[in-house]
């Protein structure tokens, strides 16, 4: 014999199970960081922009103005960022896959203390290109120091088409013969037809990738291989194009 209770609630279940439930869709969307609106300028230059008064990038590096803050490239230009594999994984007599970040340790009475380092390339493919260094404990961190310092070390570079067998106005190389370098490595950089694609090594490739090259010459001397002296070899160069006067 069932119970009062009991009878109440298969009632209530038989009721319950009678109306089933609206099924309600619930949208999870991301919240978006927007670091320029919550922008906090400490800089006169920086003030500029915000205020609106320096509207373009070419204006602060024609008045030859130091970049403090990575907000002014944001605010400025749209940059599109890469990483640098100046690093290599361990592996059997050296043979280890190239890496992003570079590892390195230092011996204390504690024990081994590793540090993380990697270079990044920030640029809009139209004529601005920068690179940075970071070093860190862990690696995020030490990508985000080097995605920093790169937006602190833009550059304008000066394209065109200087070779003697294109005749086009088009923006696609370098206007003239060009030279950098950085410890033993000496890159020679020269105007190229349309066609041609980038004739340097790999790494700087990306370099040129972002600055907005699409065909060059190249001419290197010395330990290539090193590739954070190859990138600051390759910037050097860059510059020499893009004196603005």
């Amino acid at each position: 014999m069932k119970t009062k209770i009991e009878t109440a609630v298969e009632v209530v279940k038989d009721d319950y199970a009678e109306t089933p439930l609206p099924e309600v869709e619930i949208k999870v969307e991301p919240i978006k960081h927007d670091p320029v609106a919550s922008w906090n300028p400490k800089t006169q230059v920086g003030k500029d922009v915000k205020s609106g008064k320096i509207h373009s990038l070419d204006e602060i590096l024609l008045m030859k103005k130091r970049i403090l803050e990575p907000e002014i490239i944001d605010s400025l230009i749209t940059v599109e960022k890469d990483l640098l594999l100046v690093g290599q994984s361990k592996g059997k007599f050296g043979g280890g896959k190239r890496r992003a970040w570079r590892q390195t340790q230092k011996k204390t009475m504690e024990g081994n203390v590793l540090t993380f380092s990697s270079m990044a390339i920030v640029g809009d493919r139209n004529g601005h290109v920068g690179i940075g260094l970071g070093k860190s404990k862990e690696t995020l961190p030490s990508r985000e120091k080097a995605v920093r310092t790169a937006k602190l070390n833009v550059v304008y570079v000066k394209r065109g088409c200087g070779h003697f067998d294109c005749s086009c106005n088009e923006l696609h190389s370098i206007p003239h013969v060009v030279e950098g370098r950085c410890g033993s490595v000496r890159i020679k950089l020269l105007p190229a037809p349309q066609g041609t694609g980038l004739v340097i090594g790999d790494e700087c490739k990306k370099i040129l990738r972002l600055a907005g090259i699409s065909d060059i010459y190249s001419y290197t001397q010395g330990q290539g291989r090193t590739t954070i002296n190859a990138a600051k070899a390759c910037m050097a160069a860059l510059k020499q194009t893009g004196k603005l006067v």
